[in-house]
């Protein structure tokens, strides 16, 4: 399988109902249709809840901006671009706080399963053996990234997002500033 590849100015942005923002859908798998995963790029006016998702683990990475305070459940997280990405349920009431002005921000949804997903953010460099059985993301956000897959080399533009699944061991690098994500099949 190969890389399937989508860049932000591409998308058009969805407004949200209660005017706080614009997300834009990158990716949905397996169809849009009945997806059990979706990555999106969400821009964020002002303060106010998230929708709820029951059923799904959430991960949200600030992208750009000074950051948010998030309260999960009634437990507050502070998320900045300096941060790891958080992971909550995404049927917990949650509301957003901007800190000091808008924020851009990355999110992945799952639907819970027996295999956990996973989210990190790579500052410089990261490598990782895979088993098949796995989606795999990179999005590249401020600056072009590298991926190698084996010996198969990806450049992704800032603001790219790029996916596969993995259909055999594999071992995969990253350099570059990115977030890595993992989705089990």
């Amino acid at each position: 399988m190969t890389w399937n590849i989508v860049r932000l100015e591409d998308i058009s942005a969805t407004p949200w109902r209660n005017g706080g923002g614009v997300t834009r859908e990158l990716a949905m798998g397996p169809d849009a249709g009945d997806w059990a995963w979706r990555m999106s790029v969400a821009d964020v006016d002002a303060s106010g809840p998230f929708s709820k998702f029951e059923g799904i683990e959430r991960w949200f990475a600030v992208l750009e901006g000074a950051g948010v305070q998030l309260d999960v459940a009634g437990v507050p997280h502070r998320v900045t671009t300096a941060d790891a990405p958080l992971f909550f349920d995404g049927g917990a009431a949650t509301g957003c706080e901007l800190v000091d002005g808008k924020t851009r921000d990355f999110n992945l949804m799952v639907r819970r399963g027996p295999k956990p997903s996973r989210m990190l953010r790579v500052d410089g460099r990261f490598a990782e053996t895979l088993h098949a059985g796995i989606t795999i993301a990179v999005y590249a956000h401020s600056s072009a990234a590298t991926v190698l897959f084996d010996e198969e080399t990806l450049q992704l533009a800032p603001a790219s997002l790029a996916w596969r699944t993995v259909a055999a061991s594999a071992a995969v690098r990253v350099a570059g500033q990115a977030l890595w994500m993992e989705i089990p099949a």
